[in-house]
């Protein structure tokens, strides 16, 4: 492994004399004295990241930054790799494009299957993540409320990791059999994220939470002769190694033993349900439940997981009844410092995260889609999140106490760079709008500036990128049908002026981040039902 930085440190370039250092000090002691919960109260550009950042600094804890949407948590990610350079910054969002859970509808009798869409950028960040958290105490974690859902239990990731050293001896089959566990398979055409080959005694692995290094395994007669990373695209070997570290491809990797003993716990749970719902004449619900439990228990025995593993993840990660399943705050080590961004959005998100996917999870137990179990395997509450750390910080820009905010000291930023005093707000009819919208573009085009419009529905948003380009504007639309990756470069592309000087987006994807420094900002049909968003110059 190589050297790696220890402490955090903030960029010279960077620090601004946005915070008060004795403000950053009081802080800084809440935390020390284990104070549980602090709130930071400011405007929009008051520098409420700054000092976060400051804090961390000073602290010297790994940090876990939760917001609630992936485009603010891409927003705050570039910022704090801004400010640390030289320390592990990583994403960690939901790596579904789409989702749409199992649920069932009473009244008209609906089954709706589990469909999902993986992004596999996405899942290599994720377990890269996972992966700076285990190896460098100066690790720094942007996350959305993703990081309350289940996670493979940490104990069996652990155990899962494959440590190689140079000179030793490995019988290449054993090798081999212990990727396939690790859930690598075997490609011999095209080395991928999660997958290896073997030609002769060279055994190339991708690892998946690696971005662009392979490593090299060479062996001589069962014996490790040589390791090294290389380009996996031209095959340079860019350093060799005496010893390294192949993590598993998965989160929910576990050993084998230990799937064979959830199986017999399903088992029984199962013979238990059966008989409560035969005791209850549901003769239906109890062959709907006999069926599909049947059926995962076969997959999970032939190939070690099925669909909706999730749902028996209280067998798998060992946990007794009632207990929280494991999720990223499992990964953390102790002490480490909480940070809840936008907490005024953030913090209801979390308890209506939690009661929605219980009430979907009790229907499908009521009606014999599941076992009992499967509905204590959702995210956690606010409580089990709180009382994961020993020291939150809670950011948000509302002036009035929530009911939803934990009690705790409170600290104020009143100002910074772009106080929200100063916005000047102007109310304009809908019937003149897109001439206004025009008039508007083509003064800040001409003062090199750029603008941000806010629609409310994602067909306002699409209607009206197409009249602006038929006027000949560069203008980029961002929709809930743009991929998260895409959707970050898009916003990055604009802080640049790279391809674009005004930008569309519908109030779902705008909900939430800081308007990138745009110069004139217009919310369209104000009028209309639901628009909370005035005009703004």
């Amino acid at each position: 492994m190589t050297d790696v930085p220890r402490a955090f440190s903030c960029s010279p370039a960077t620090s601004r004399r946005v915070t008060s250092p004795r403000r950053s000090r009081a802080w800084s002691r809440g935390c020390a004295t284990a104070l549980a919960h602090q709130t930071l109260l400011g405007v929009t550009g008051s520098g409420k990241t700054f000092s976060v950042a400051n804090v961390i600094q000073q602290v010297q804890r790994p940090t876990l930054v939760m917001v609630h949407n992936k485009t603010l948590a891409a927003q705050l990610y570039g910022e704090f790799k801004e400010y640390f350079p030289h320390n592990s910054v990583e994403y960690f969002v939901s790596y579904y494009d789409y989702y749409q859970p199992e649920a069932y509808v009473p009244s008209s009798d609906t089954f709706i299957e589990k469909d999902a869409s993986i992004n596999e950028h996405i899942e290599q960040m994720r377990l890269s993540a996972t992966k700076a958290l285990l190896e460098r105490p100066d690790s720094i974690i942007v996350a959305t409320v993703s990081a309350i859902y289940g996670l493979g239990d940490p104990q069996a990731y652990l155990s899962m990791v494959l440590h190689l050293v140079r000179g030793e001896r490995i019988d290449q089959r054993k090798l081999l059999r212990r990727l396939a566990d690790m859930q690598y398979t075997r490609n011999e055409l095209d080395l991928t994220q999660g997958t290896y080959r073997v030609r002769g005694d060279v055994i190339d692995v991708f690892p998946a939470e690696s971005e662009r290094e392979a490593v090299r395994i060479e062996l001589f007669d069962d014996e490790i002769e040589a390791l090294s990373h290389f380009d996996p695209l031209t095959g340079e070997v860019l350093r060799k190694v005496p010893r390294l570290t192949v993590y598993p491809s998965s989160h929910y990797v576990t050993p084998r033993e230990r799937v064979d003993s959830a199986i017999e716990n399903i088992r029984e749970e199962l013979r238990e349900r059966l008989k409560e719902l035969r005791a209850a004449d549901k003769g239906l619900e109890a062959q709907r439940l006999e069926q599909r439990t049947t059926f995962d228990l076969e997959m999970m025995m032939e190939v070690g997981y099925c669909s909706g593993i999730e749902n028996y993840s209280r067998y798998l990660s060992g946990r007794q009844a009632g207990e929280p399943p494991p999720t990223l705050f499992d990964y953390l080590p102790p002490g480490a410092l909480l940070v809840v961004d936008e907490s005024h959005v953030t913090v209801p998100q979390i308890g209506g995260m939690y009661r929605g996917d219980r009430s979907r999870k009790e229907t499908l137990v009521q009606y014999g889609f599941r076992l009992p179990s499967a509905s204590t395997t959702g995210p956690l509450r606010f409580d089990e999140v709180g009382g994961a750390r020993a020291a939150a910080i809670f950011v948000l820009g509302h002036a009035r106490p929530l009911r939803t905010e934990p009690r705790g000291r409170r600290h104020r930023r009143a100002g910074g760079p772009t106080d929200g005093a100063s916005i000047e707000v102007e109310i304009r009819p809908v019937r003149t709008q897109v001439d206004d919208v025009l008039s508007e573009i083509h003064r800040c085009v001409a003062a090199q500036q750029r603008v941000l419009i806010t629609t409310l529905t994602k067909r306002m948003a699409e209607d009206l990128t197409e009249c602006l380009q038929e006027l000949g504007v560069k203008v980029v639309t961002c929709t809930p049908d743009i991929e998260t990756v895409e959707r970050v470069e898009i916003i990055r592309d604009l802080r640049l002026r790279a391809s674009s000087t005004c930008w569309s987006a519908s109030t779902c994807c705008a909900r939430g981040w800081t308007c990138p420094r745009s110069h004139w900002s217009r919310s369209s049909m104000p009028t209309r039902k639901g628009s909370c968003v005035p005009p703004v110059r």
